[in-house]
């Protein structure tokens, strides 16, 4: 069992920030991927940005970010391996960023298991005035 809770979601105004928090528990062998996708109302789900290790397991370094070119030079994902955390640092928000934002994750439960995929249950960011 492997769970993804994401917090950190609210609303702001445009120009402002917000951190965005994704805790993976249970059991966890491995992080192969981590990222983080965005659904506005009526809009498919969109990668907004992902940490990832070439196919290998995420190294405590943080492995190599990849940004929707939405979101590149606002946005900042970071992922802290030994806490089994993620991060995404929101900065000059627009009204255009308003939509849930779902944590998601490839992990290995045990050694030698296959890569899993796992949903959180989303974090509402509204961006208003």
């Amino acid at each position: 069992q492997v769970q993804l809770v994401e917090s950190g979601g609210g609303l702001v105004q445009p120009g402002g920030s917000l951190r965005l928090s994704c805790a993976a528990s249970g059991s966890i062998f491995s992080i192969y991927a981590m990222g983080w996708y965005r659904q506005a109302p009526g809009k498919q789900r969109e990668l907004v940005a992902e940490i990832s290790s070439g196919g290998t397991p995420i190294p405590s370094s943080g492995g190599t970010p990849n940004y929707a070119d939405s979101v590149k030079g606002r946005f900042t994902i970071s992922i802290d391996i030994a806490k089994n955390t993620m991060y995404l640092q929101m900065n000059s928000l627009k009204p255009e960023d308003t939509a849930v934002y779902y944590c998601n994750a490839g992990i290995v439960k045990k050694s030698g298991d296959y890569v899993l995929e796992y949903w959180g249950q989303g974090t509402q960011v509204t961006v208003s005035s």
